[in-house]
């Protein structure tokens, strides 16, 4: 298991929905799936191969180490994967928030399948929030998401949630209390992810320290331009080997998102501040970045690419703000 802190900013106001499906309190969990879209589960089956041609039935072959992973539903494989792989069902996901609806007053607002079924996840409301000067309300959840082709372990992540903008981050800040991975290569124990969890979200403290530090650290011209250079087209040259120039695209993009035309650019906490650059890179990354369509957008937002260009630009404005 590693540690980590995930924030994710979303707007309730101006237009743009959620990711997934919304989930309505005190339901049953198979009221959620149903509503999810997760009711099914998933199923195994061996793999075999032809080993001969033209004589399929006489010729089927047993691949031991290898299985294969398909919906109950509709029978559509999702994988092959080991042997060995340790599954997580859509059920198990949305269960784990049952007694903490019940007993700790979390609220499950979301929930939702990624490409086909192959990751799904769940987000819940823990009731913590603060704000940032100028009404920046800033709320905190705990996203929990697994896969069943090994793309990603099952994370367990605390999470916040900006109101006036949907953009999502993900940081690790230092030894804060973070999200719990747990590898497929191990059983999924809920409570023991609960208990490292700590479940009251220890991050949450110094997560909203640290974002009150950027909101309060003013930014000069010069320095924004020198921020989002650092962030886009650094990290566009390593990932291509100095083999290609930047984005200049993204990068005008990114400016204008913060010189105002992203959503609460114009708040006080934002413009003119670190804030406001780390959420010109966020709101590029969630809704502006090319992407084959909304569920290759959020899968690389929340765990791929896009995740990992939030991280950078999460780690440089903190440098700024020192």
């Amino acid at each position: 298991m590693s540690t980590a802190i995930h924030s994710t900013v979303l707007n309730e106001k101006a237009g743009r929905q959620r990711p997934g499906h919304a989930l309505e309190a005190h339901q049953s969990v198979e009221a959620w799936a149903q509503k999810a879209g997760m009711d099914w589960t998933i199923k195994e089956a061996p793999v075999r191969f032809e080993a001969e041609e033209g004589r399929a039935a006489e010729s089927l072959r047993l691949y031991e180490s290898q299985k294969v992973l398909y919906r109950s539903d509709s029978k559509q494989p999702l994988s092959v994967v080991s042997s060995r792989y340790q599954v997580v069902q859509p059920l198990e996901v949305l269960e784990f928030y049952r007694d903490l609806t019940e007993l700790s007053g979390y609220e499950l607002e979301t929930a939702g399948i990624l490409k086909g079924g192959r990751k799904f996840w769940a987000l819940a409301r823990t009731g913590r929030e603060a704000v940032l000067k100028g009404s920046d309300l800033v709320r905190g959840y705990l996203l929990l998401a697994t896969s069943c082709d090994g793309s990603i372990a099952t994370i367990a992540t605390p999470t916040t949630i900006r109101v006036a903008c949907e953009n999502s981050l993900t940081a690790a800040l230092g030894t804060a209390q973070g999200a719990v991975k747990v590898s497929h290569s191990t059983a999924f124990d809920a409570d023991a992810v609960k208990r490292e969890l700590g479940v009251a979200v220890a991050g949450w403290d110094e997560f909203m320290f640290r974002m009150r530090t950027l909101a309060d650290r003013k930014v000069k011209a010069s320095e924004a331009s020198g921020f989002f250079l650092k962030v886009l087209c650094n990290a566009e040259r390593e990932a291509a080997g100095d083999q290609k120039l930047f984005n200049e695209r993204a990068l005008k993009k990114v400016q204008g998102l913060y010189d105002g035309q992203g959503r609460g650019a114009d708040l006080s906490s934002a413009k003119n501040t670190a804030w406001g650059l780390l959420n010109a890179v966020t709101e590029f990354v969630d809704h502006e970045r090319r992407a084959r369509n909304d569920d290759y957008r959020l899968d690389s937002a929340w765990f791929g690419q896009g995740a990992a260009l939030k991280d950078r630009a999460l780690k440089i404005a903190l440098e700024l703000a020192s």
